[in-house]
């Protein structure tokens, strides 16, 4: 069946989901490709925590103002702004290796991490827009399809990342994928509906901050729920795995790509074995999975500590944390696009991912300076508080 002829509503989910997945294939492999490339040049992992300081403090910025500009501008055009910004910025890193200073990489991520925002805003929102009122079955499987099968590609982005790097070098590795990138960026400039997630009054920017108690109290779960998953996964567990596994590059980017492609396809399946109606809606189902996440990180941290099993700990811990962290996610998704006001979504959905970014922020730096200075057990223990927070957070949610 060609795209002309599906039903708009499936047409325009298709170019959103399109959308969303070859931006998230080029920040995947460039966040991977960062990590990787500075620490080849002698970066230690803070300084390799900083680079990404400003893509996560832009995130938080991005998603509050995106939320309003989407909802007055539409959906569709803060999503072309978004691939146009990374577009820009895996351009701006096609410099000589003196170039690439510490400030230099960090505006460079900072506009990715303003681009990446208004494109998963705009991605999560657009679904709401698109979905019929009332069929929430549907939502939820939606939203896990997209949720899940992004994070699926931003492991293969991650794969990506090293082998671009082994057989292109960082700034062959730019050209392709700003190239690619541009692409898709012309097909959505034509395709995509001028309307989507418009809202009917234009909101006035105090409103970004009007929000429901349930809003606010999963925004609060959110950014630990994060802050938890970054504060080892982002910057620890891959310089952990070169110095102390001796991995290389393909091997780094080839496991994280597999955990991240898994850990999306569980997302994308949590519809098929969790009743939204039995598990989504009930604070403490949802209070429950981070409560059961939280003690993989510590039974890791411990078998670290007492050296026991150390690969076998490091590596299964990982994927039952990627299973259980990836149901948690998908019913988080699921819950701020269901609870959001139609009129003006993206709103809601800013100031979510906001919390969200401020999550990721302070798990990024806490992952750079806590392995620096106490090593990735460290970083597992902190992971396992802030879980711990989430759980006992999420408990307050209304049913």
């Amino acid at each position: 069946m060609q795209l002309s002829t599906l039903p708009q509503d499936i047409k325009q989910y298709l170019i959103v989901t399109g959308n969303y997945w070859a931006f998230t294939l080029t920040d995947g492999a460039l966040r991977m490709l960062v990590v990787l490339y500075f620490h080849q040049l002698g970066y230690n992992p803070l300084e390799i925590a900083m680079l990404f300081l400003f893509y996560e403090i832009f995130g938080v910025v991005t998603n509050l103002i995106g939320g309003w500009l989407g909802a007055r501008i539409g959906l569709n055009r803060t999503m072309n702004i978004g691939l146009g910004l990374q577009i820009a910025a895996l351009l701006m890193l096609v410099v000589p290796t003196h170039w690439l200073s510490v400030p230099y990489v960090m505006t460079v991520q900072a506009l990715s991490g303003i681009a990446k925002d208004l494109n998963k805003m705009s991605a999560k929102s657009a679904i709401k827009a698109i979905v019929k009122s009332g069929e929430e079955g549907t939502l939820f499987k939606w939203v896990a399809i997209l949720t899940g099968s992004k994070n699926a590609l931003k492991g293969v982005g991650f794969f990506l990342g090293g082998l671009l790097l082994t057989l292109l070098g960082f700034t062959g590795a730019m050209w392709l994928m700003a190239i690619m990138l541009l692409l898709v960026w012309l097909f959505s400039l034509i395709s995509l509906k001028s309307d989507l997630g418009k809202a009917k009054s234009k909101p006035k920017f105090s409103d970004v901050f009007s929000k429901s108690r349930a809003i606010n109290i999963l925004s609060a779960a959110r950014l630990f729920l994060f802050a938890a998953r970054d504060v080892w996964f982002v910057v620890a567990l891959p310089v952990f795995l070169s110095q102390q596994f001796g991995w290389d590059h393909w091997w780094v980017g080839g496991f994280m790509a597999t955990w991240v492609i898994g850990y999306g396809i569980v997302q994308s399946t949590t519809p098929r074995f969790i009743s939204r109606d039995k598990f989504a809606s009930t604070p403490s189902k949802v209070s429950g999975w981070a409560l059961y996440l939280a003690a993989i990180p510590l039974l890791i941290a411990i078998s670290l500590q007492a050296q026991l099993w150390t690969s076998l700990a490091v590596v299964v811990g990982l994927l039952l944390f990627g299973i259980v962290f990836a149901i948690n996610s998908s019913l988080h998704s699921y819950l701020i696009v269901s609870l959001a006001d139609s009129d003006g979504v993206s709103l809601d959905v800013g100031f979510y991912y906001m919390a969200n970014a401020i999550g990721r922020l302070i798990g990024t730096v806490l992952s750079g300076w806590i392995f620096l200075e106490y090593g990735l057990a460290a970083c597992l223990v902190v992971s396992s508080i802030l879980l711990l927070l989430a759980g006992i957070i999420s408990r307050r949610l209304p049913s």
